[in-house]
């Protein structure tokens, strides 16, 4: 397990806490590393991996899914602090609860159907709950129709970042 820090702000989590998250989220070993950045460097990983010009609060890159998983995170800490204000929450509860869905992505749960969306939301509110943070999407599960419209506009290639070079898998 890596933890970068491309950006330098408040409010930003720990390694150990990246850490816990990550270890809560994964069901098998894997190689995982997990980077914090900016708005630019976030906004560039978006428009060359899924062709979104926009700064997204997650995305995730899998490497390799046999025999060990690998793959990156790369969380946008100014969306992460923007869109915890806005829901009313903490920026740890965000991180923690972003932290889980991209690991979930990297160990192959997605959200594009209703069926894998319930699925995918029923094992992150699990975990993030017994990490002792709120439902990330309470009773209401607002953000479901949001994310299913998202049509995934993957591609391959290498990054022109300090992650590790992968393929895009998900998020925006």
């Amino acid at each position: 397990m890596n933890v970068q820090y491309a950006i330098n702000a408040r409010g930003l989590p720990s390694r150990i806490q990246i850490r816990r998250w990550v270890r809560a989220a994964l069901v098998r070993n894997a190689r995982v590393t997990v980077r914090i950045v900016g708005n630019g460097e976030a906004r560039a990983l978006n428009r060359d991996f899924r062709g979104r010009d926009y700064a997204t609060n997650v995305l995730t890159f899998i490497m390799r899914k046999r025999p060990r998983l690998e793959g990156d995170l790369a969380l946008c800490a100014p969306v992460i602090a923007r869109e915890a204000r806005a829901q009313g929450k903490s920026a740890t509860a965000h991180y923690a609860h972003l932290v889980v869905h991209g690991l979930l992505h990297l160990q192959g749960y997605d959200h594009v159907s209703e069926r894998a969306a319930r699925v995918m939301e029923h094992r992150e509110a699990g975990v993030v709950t017994r990490l002792g943070y709120p439902d990330p999407y309470g009773s209401g599960r607002e953000e479901r129709g949001e994310r299913r419209n998202e049509k995934s506009g993957a591609k391959s290639g290498r990054l022109a970042s300090r992650l590790t070079p992968l393929a895009l898998l998900a998020h925006g």
